[in-house]
Order: structure tokens, then sequence, then C-alpha cells
């Protein structure tokens, strides 16, 4: 039989395949989420997170030298404050964790980009990500107080801003804010197709952000809906983001494929907790093969048409990328 096809010849050698290797994974190509908590001397592991800690300010030095030696250039910061309130006031502080750790990390390692995750959750008695009245999360009224915030994280040296409530209108709130208080050059990476997942669970315990009654479903995006995503890009588009990130990453393959094509943007998948979370916990069983499985995964998002993987596996994968 004459077979003049024979597509096995280019998978023949290692040489070969990487010869021919559509896709790969950069630790460049990384984001490491960190969250900082307020006081002294912490370093305290997230139980459902393993590898993963709560820093205080004043422990953040290591981990930060750590993530720009592997050449990860950026770290994505939440914050766990002292106090809560129904406003989320410790958003918008000067004084804020999440302020005082951009100081520092720029001081340290002035090369590191900071980007900073604008919401409110965190920071309300409540858990919801904007203000409330009654059972309703009031929208104009949030997105005030996100500019505020976004604000005071551009004075406290961030590179970029990630606003990622779901308000409507909020991207060019916070655009209007940054410009009008001569921040222009700070950019927007906007949540933009932000779905009301199930794999959050475990980013809920770290950040301390479980609402405490009702759910995230009028503001975060339905599962279901696709066409609603590119629809939430665009208007992100039109309202100034500067990049895109699509949350969370594994199950909306199809939806990062789609933004990709669609916005013009640099586009960002975040490989969520709960996607973390599983992959640590068949790893520690011994079901899979942790190292194969996180870089199959990451690169699966290359391929979808992620530019950046915000991801909690940066530092491993970033090893495992330097040892070849």
């Amino acid at each position: 039989m004459i077979m003049r096809k024979r597509p096995r010849r280019l998978r023949s050698s290692a040489g070969v395949r990487a010869m021919v290797r559509e896709h790969c994974l950069r630790a460049d190509d990384l984001v490491y989420p960190l969250f900082v908590c307020s006081g002294k001397k912490v370093k305290e592991p997230v139980a459902s997170m393993p590898g993963v800690f709560h820093y205080s300010v004043d422990q953040l030095g290591p981990v930060v030298d750590e993530v720009e030696g592997l050449g990860i250039p950026a770290v994505l910061l939440f914050g766990l404050p002292a106090s809560k309130d129904d406003r989320g006031t410790q958003a918008w502080c000067d004084g804020g964790v999440v302020q005082q750790a951009v100081d520092v990390i720029k001081k340290r390692c002035p090369q590191l980009t900071v980007v900073t995750d604008v919401c409110l959750c965190e920071y309300t008695s409540h858990g919801h990500c904007g203000i409330v009245e009654g059972d309703r999360v009031l929208n104009d009224e949030t997105v005030a107080l996100l500019a505020a915030t976004a604000v005071s994280h551009a004075k406290a040296g961030a590179d970029i801003v990630a606003p990622s409530d779901m308000m409507d209108g909020r991207v060019a709130a916070l655009r209007d804010a940054l410009d009008g208080c001569g921040f222009e050059n700070v950019a927007i990476m906007s949540y933009a197709a932000k779905f009301a997942s199930s794999f959050y669970g475990p980013f809920r315990e770290a950040a301390d952000s479980t609402p405490q009654f009702g759910d995230r479903r009028t503001y975060q995006m339905d599962p279901a809906n696709g066409d609603e995503a590119l629809r939430e890009v665009m208007l992100d588009v039109e309202e100034g983001a500067d990049m895109i990130i699509v949350k969370p990453a594994l199950a909306y393959g199809d939806v990062l494929y789609r933004t990709k094509r669609a916005c013009g943007l640099p586009v960002a998948a975040y490989n969520v907790s709960g996607e973390y979370a599983m992959v640590k916990a068949a790893s520690s069983r011994g079901w899979i093969d942790e190292k194969r499985v996180v870089m199959e995964s990451l690169l699966g998002l290359k391929r979808a048409g992620a530019d950046m993987v915000i991801t909690y596996h940066a530092l491993d994968a970033a090893r495992w990328i330097s040892e070849g």
C-alpha cells in the first residue's frame, strides 16, 4: 500500500516535534496571584490551596524575589483587610494592605509589573462585590467606589488595575477617574467575561469573601451564555479596557477562543482556585502526574488564545519550564 500522507513523520523524534510545535508556554506568559493580609510576620497556608499562602506586607520580599528570579513578569494582588464594613471602605484607603503591598513591591522589584484586583468583596462585611440595599447589589453607587479604589492603587504605584466586580459601566468609570487624576498610563485589565462559577470556592476561603446571603448570579455571568460573554467583552473594549480576562479558564476555552478572535486586545485566562485545587488533590492521591497535567492545561489555554495565564501554578510552572 502506498501512503503518501503520514502525519506521524512529524512526531517521530523530540527534535522534529520541537521544530513543528505550534504553541509554547514561557515563564513570561504567567501572572502569579498573591493574597496580602494585615498584621506582621504572617505567612499562613490556605488549607484548600496547597502551596498558596496569606502574606503580610513585611513577608512579601522573598516571594516577589522568587517570582522575579523565575522570569514571571507580573503579580496580581488581593487584599485581606484588618476590618470590614458594609461599604468596603478599606478597599480605597491609602494605607490599605494592597496599597502598602504595591509600594513595597515596586520599591523592592521595580521591574516587576504589579496588577491589583479592584473589587469590594474582600472588604465588605456581607461579602458581595458592591453596595447592598436590601437584597440588591447597587450598580452605579458601587462603580463610584470602584473608581476610588483604582485611583488609590494607582497612587500607590500599581501598573495595572483589574476590575473584577462585573458592574455595568465600571471600565469607563475607572478610565475617567484614572485619567482625571493624572494616571492615564495605568492600564485596565478587565475581568470582562467573569462567570458565576462553582470553581471559585477555594478562593473565597483564601480571600474571606463568601457572600453572607444570596449569591452573585445577578452580576456575574450565567455559565450557559457564550454570546453574552462576547457582548460583555466588546462593551469593555469600547469603554477603554487595555486587556481582557476570561474567568474561569479550563471550562471556558470556547469563550477564550472567541474573545481572542473578536476583541483585538491581549487576553488573559484566569486558571482559578478550584481548577488549581482539583489538580493538587488528585496529584496528592497519586491519581495524576501533577507536572504533566499542569503544563498540558496551561498550554491548552495558550492554544485556545490566551496571551497570559493567571495561575496559582505559576511558580511551579516557571521552574518546570526552566528545567526544559
